[in-house]
């Protein structure tokens, strides 16, 4: 037995690779282009390990992906693929457009096709698995419930935009033409192998390297976070048990501020790796001109999954944060291997302060 998974070796996509090969002996066929965020250090235990299939490559290239699925016969296709950093997005749309849209479409025809010419029995076992976000569901207010499954879509940013369009493929391909689709809509994860351009791991790196930690307008935008390895078991529970053509909201049930977020990062730090000359690593915090349309508020009502599926987070995150500092500073040689000049820079440009 096989599966076929796209962008697995990004930071969630190479968490449920690992994760999968803990719990499971299939093999897995990993599709990624290997852009910025996708980095195969991630996946160096599995080096010698034959369950697992690296493949370079594009999701949107219809002869690879038409190759992979007549040569491994998967049972599903697990999407992660995708152009997945808002600011990235504000300054460079095209790539998410083409990525997470065009991507999406090609790899649905693809996947179409094979599923069609699949034999009965293969045929109704078969599942197309595609991983999304809460944020194509808009902003909330401070008082506004959590997005459920039926909130209507709302996309604030080119990536929302993009991954909202990508979700509304995958439907009208199951609507139109019996694909059977399974959605997933989560908050935002956090744990190992996160790309250090993001908030927690970015927090972290900067704290120890001394420099400023730049925290958006006032701090106070609302997140659900989501510890990754309960992401990916939430992810295989849809994948085994999930109803044919529904959607699943993944979160964590903790909603806190970005700035209560860095200030419970400098306290772990503080802790464990205290500044040499003494203070508090919060002295590093400075706020910086907000981005635009930056969205106020995400929740994640996540009674669907857990009253259907039975499936709850196992981290709270007050043991998730704990586990994700702990890695970060057990891991330096991946954290420097990663920060190239080019992503140096990046960032540099991204967070001029106000």
């Amino acid at each position: 037995m096989t599966i076929l998974v796209t962008g697995g070796a990004g930071f969630i996509g190479s968490n449920f690779v690992l994760d999968w090969f803990a719990v499971s002996g299939e093999t897995i066929v990993n599709l990624d282009k290997l852009t910025y965020a996708g980095n195969l250090e991630n996946l160096a235990s599995l080096a010698d390990d034959d369950r697992h299939v690296f493949v370079r490559g594009d999701l949107g290239d219809r002869a690879l992906v038409d190759e992979l699925l007549v040569r491994h016969t998967p049972r599903a296709v697990v999407n992660f693929a995708a152009e997945s950093h808002v600011d990235r997005s504000i300054r460079g749309p095209e790539e998410f457009i083409q990525t997470n849209i065009v991507g999406t479409f090609r790899l649905l025809e693809c996947v179409r096709a094979y599923w069609s010419a699949l034999p009965s029995i293969e045929k109704s076992a078969f599942r197309f698995l595609h991983v999304s976000t809460d944020e194509v569901y808009g902003s909330l207010a401070l008082n506004d419930p959590p997005f459920s499954e039926a909130n209507t879509y709302e996309p604030n940013s080119p990536y929302s935009a993009s991954k909202a369009a990508s979700d509304h493929l995958v439907r009208a391909w199951h609507h139109t033409y019996g694909l059977p689709v399974l959605t997933t809509n989560c908050s935002n994860n956090y744990g190992p192998y996160h790309f250090p351009e993001k908030l927690i791991p970015l927090i972290i790196v900067n704290a120890l390297d001394g420099k400023m930690l730049p925290v958006y307008g006032d701090g106070q935008q609302i997140r659900d976070w989501l510890y990754v390895k309960d992401h990916c078991s939430a992810i295989r529970r849809v994948l085994d048990a999930g109803r044919i053509g529904e959607t699943y909201n993944i979160g964590g049930w903790n909603e806190m501020a970005n700035i209560d977020i860095v200030h419970i990062v400098c306290g772990i730090l503080d802790e464990w790796r205290p500044k040499a000359g003494g203070g508090s690593y919060r002295e590093q915090i400075t706020f910086v001109k907000d981005r635009p349309g930056h969205d106020r508020r995400y929740a994640i009502d996540a009674r669907k999954i857990a009253d259907e599926l039975g499936w709850h987070p196992d981290e709270t995150f007050e043991t998730g944060i704990r586990k994700t500092v702990r890695w970060y500073l057990d891991n330096p040689e991946w954290v420097n291997n990663i920060r190239s000049g080019a992503y140096s820079a990046w960032v540099s440009k991204q967070y001029d302060t106000a």
